[in-house]
């Protein structure tokens, strides 16, 4: 099933996100992992590619599994950053001859050791380059794109960030997923902002579950996301204590979420990390509103 169809459909639904193995000798506990988060039958699962395409591998070997066995729509990650033109069309037959019918298009994450490397004869330099690509070769594929509630980090400032954007979904995307946030505040905001740019697909928020402490500067770190007085409180006073931080970060995301379904967003992706537990808390905590 399309990830377009199930978003709108005008009803509440939570969507999660699993990552694959990062070798073949954890692939039995991740695989496990997944099939216990996709037993809460969520609305759909995301399965990301690793960076650099170093896990990408075992993606799509999830997403098959996830899909097989429990019939849960699957939306595979794909990067297309240093990749050439015949490795990408490569992977994208794969994923088609799997049953995929959903693929969100990403730059990825340049590898370190490319970081300054000559990028002119790239066969991909933005994740426009593949949209534009799959619309044209696939144009049956759902097509997800990026986007970034704050600003881009590579972007000079949001006005320039959401004309990059509109250029994105203008070349095919049919929705987009947002990176994590802490406050709900900076994605209306964004919303506002973006249809006011004249971007009218749906836009799935994306909600990161902090639960241990170790997690906030990796979460900075990758996103530069503003972090609420409130929720730096929040790890102040449990930070120290992995069962009550646990607990509380349930509750901070859970808290994020009703929140918005409030205010009129009805499909919301949790960034799960492959933790079951907490996609299952975070679940029961919302199932009389999502009717499970």
């Amino acid at each position: 099933m399309k990830i377009i169809d199930i978003i709108t459909q005008n009803k509440l639904s939570l969507s999660f996100e699993v990552f694959p193995p990062k070798s073949e000798t954890s692939f039995e506990s991740v695989k496990a992992a997944t099939e216990e988060i996709a037993r809460l039958r969520p609305a759909f699962m995301s399965v990301t590619y690793g960076a650099g395409g170093g896990t990408s591998e075992y993606t799509l070997d999830i997403a098959k599994n996830i899909k097989k066995l429990y019939g849960v729509p699957t939306l595979e990650h794909l990067t297309c950053v240093s990749s050439t033109r015949d490795t990408v069309r490569k992977k994208i037959e794969e994923i088609k001859a799997a049953g995929i019918e959903n693929i969100m298009a990403l730059r990825g994450d340049i590898p370190a050791e490319l970081q300054n490397a000559d990028r002119s004869d790239w066969d991909y330099k933005h994740a426009i380059d593949l949209v534009l690509e799959l619309k044209e070769t696939n144009p049956d594929f759902c097509i997800g794109g990026a986007c970034y509630p704050e600003i881009h980090p590579e972007s000079a400032n949001q006005k320039d960030d959401i004309k990059r954007l509109k250029e994105k979904v203008d070349a095919g995307c049919d929705f987009l997923t947002t990176q994590m946030f802490f406050d709900n505040n900076l994605l209306y905001n964004f919303l506002y902002k973006i249809r006011e740019a004249g971007i009218t697909v749906p836009v799935i928020p994306g909600i990161m579950p902090i639960t241990n402490a170790n997690q906030v500067a990796r979460a900075i770190k990758l996103s530069g996301s503003f972090m609420p007085q409130r929720f730096k409180s929040l790890v102040d006073k449990f930070g120290a204590d992995p069962a009550a931080m646990k607990q509380a970060g349930i509750a901070y995301a859970t808290d994020q979420i009703i929140d918005l379904y409030a205010n009129g967003i009805t499909n919301v992706h949790v960034y799960s990390m492959n933790k079951p537990d907490v996609a299952a808390k975070i679940q029961n905590n919302l199932s009389d509103m999502l009717g499970k």
